[in-house]
């Protein structure tokens, strides 16, 4: 299972994951990422300073999460990810995808 904190700030759906997204618990992330955006904001940020760790799997479920936003008239961008996440992020190309950014409040602007 995975520890999936959200909030909305000003129309924006705001995932803050913690510790890991793998194979373990991407799938909860997913139902649950999938739900909040059935459901609320259809613009997402990732806030992923408390995110370790993130595998191919981990990267699936942001692409999903992503498509769907978008078909729902959003987007989604991802902020604040540590060293180590950036690197997995900017090696599969979701950097230049999806955009980092330092603060919750650049992503949220980069998403309008």
């Amino acid at each position: 299972m995975t520890n999936l904190n959200h909030e909305v700030i000003d129309g924006s759906l705001i995932l803050k994951p913690s510790r890991r997204i793998d194979s373990s618990n991407a799938k909860g992330f997913e139902d649950e990422a999938i739900a909040l955006l059935d459901s609320g904001p259809k613009k997402v940020v990732i806030d992923a300073s408390d995110l370790d760790y993130i595998s191919s799997a981990g990267l699936r479920v942001i692409l999903t999460t992503a498509k769907k936003a978008k078909a729902a008239g959003g987007g989604l961008t991802i902020a604040c990810a540590r060293a180590n996440v950036k690197e997995v992020l900017a090696v599969s190309g979701f950097d230049s995808i999806f955009g980092l950014h330092d603060s919750v409040d650049q992503a949220r602007a980069a998403l309008g």
